[in-house]
């Protein structure tokens, strides 16, 4: 079989209730981000800043309380289903889905190389890219097995995080030990130190030039920390499968003890263990890490996945009352051109802030960071509502679809597309 052998997912065929989980896990994702397009990148994602005060402080506390570590892991479980439903699809006609998967795999890598290079060296989809390759080891199981081996890879990052806290506590106990570990800390992140200095200068005042080649080393610093954190994105990726080879995405009403168990038990637990972390270690800072550092880290990686399915879990039951329905048909357009929302937020974003664009780098306060965010947002979902309503994808998913499937998808829809 060839990649010809299967089509896109036509508008009519789509799970409306993903594509409104990933319309606002794009919000999510937005709000994550805004602290690393108007700072360094690499120095966002660290906590509560102890700099901050009044309205910019409950601001960023409240984004990384609820948001941080939550939206991107829900972004992860989508990408889960929608490779799950893709797989299903092609099971179902009995066609080849290998040589698909690896070339969409390819094309999303590409993009995302040219996204972390040219315009913001956050990126995330070189992750999901070489991640998803792994997935195609897992397609067989069935989904009590990858929401085993989900749970498990979610919980390597805090395990490792919680083991090397220990170690610290214990060096800390020797004669010596605790300046000893602290000078080996602060040296192995003296580059990276280094660079958050120099993305504090470039990004602020230097050409566009400049920016790129900071932006070659940025990736390869976050690249290669993909064997730590990229376990919690596989985990997502395999418990979004589950979701999808259970059923009980597509059809919630006949799984009300899953739900309610994410409801009642992910979200509460994960609320206690990020508000446990948070009071062990507010805020992160890159040349340190004891004890206290390390499990209020591991902690708040844990709360992560938790929050995240426990968000699924209320999102889910919401999505299912009147006004709930209302809202998931207003996000759902923004979610079936994500992949084109999220370029355009680091496009904008990026040219608002860097010196080449209007220099609005380290000006712009987290509680007017916020503010940006939501309205962007809105203006973003109302442009997806008005585009699917001429088109059958986004810009740049019509690009993805078209070489992973070998041919030029059409853009115009066979037929008018119902109201979004």
């Amino acid at each position: 079989m060839t990649a010809n052998d299967l089509q896109p997912v036509a508008p009519a065929e789509r799970l409306a209730m993903l594509d409104a989980l990933r319309g606002l896990a794009l919000c999510g994702i937005l709000l994550m981000n805004m602290e690393g397009f108007f700072g360094p990148v690499l120095a966002s994602g660290t906590g509560l800043d102890p700099a901050l005060s009044g309205a910019d402080r409950i601001a960023d506390g409240l984004v990384y309380f609820f948001v941080q570590g939550k939206f991107f892991t829900l972004f992860s479980l989508l990408f889960g289903m929608g490779f799950a439903v893709m797989a299903g699809r092609a099971e179902a006609a009995g066609r080849g889905f290998v040589r698909v998967c690896v070339r969409r795999g390819l094309v999303l890598l590409g993009i995302g190389l040219l996204h972390a290079v040219l315009v913001w060296s956050g990126d995330i989809l070189v992750t999901y890219a070489l991640l998803s390759f792994l997935l195609l080891a897992f397609r067989p199981l069935p989904a009590r097995w990858l929401a085993c081996l989900g749970a498990a890879a979610c919980l390597v990052s805090p395990l490792l995080l919680a083991a090397t806290a220990m170690l610290a506590g214990v060096v800390s106990l020797t004669p010596g030990g605790a300046e000893g570990w602290n000078r080996a800390i602060a040296e192995g992140a003296a580059d990276m130190l280094a660079l958050v200095e120099e993305g504090r200068r470039l990004y602020a005042s230097g050409g566009y030039g400049e920016v790129v080649a900071l932006r070659l080393r940025e990736l390869g610093s976050m690249v290669s920390s993909l064997p730590f954190f990229g376990t919690q994105v596989l985990g997502m990726f395999l418990l979004g499968a589950a979701f999808v080879r259970s059923g009980a995405i597509a059809a919630p009403a006949q799984h009300p003890r899953l739900f309610a168990l994410l409801r009642g038990v992910a979200l509460p637990l994960g609320l206690l263990a990020m508000a446990a972390g948070f009071a062990l270690a507010p805020y992160l800072p890159l040349d340190r890490f004891d004890f206290a550092l390390g499990m209020g880290q591991a902690l708040m990686f844990l709360a992560g996945p938790l929050m995240c399915l426990g968000y699924v879990g209320w999102l889910v039951a919401l999505f299912r009352t009147r006004a709930g329905a209302r809202l998931a048909v207003w996000l759902a357009p923004a979610g079936r051109m994500a992949l084109t929302l999220y370029l355009m937020q680091s496009l904008v974003c990026t040219l608002l802030s860097y010196g080449y664009g209007l220099g609005g780098f380290g000006q712009v306060g987290r509680a007017w960071q916020v503010l940006l965010a939501l309205a962007l947002f809105l203006v973003q979902v109302l442009l997806a509502h008005a585009w699917l309503a001429r088109f059958r994808f986004g810009p740049v998913e019509w690009l993805w679809r078209s070489l992973t499937y070998g041919k030029a998808q059409p853009m115009r829809p066979a037929a008018p597309l119902p109201a979004a």
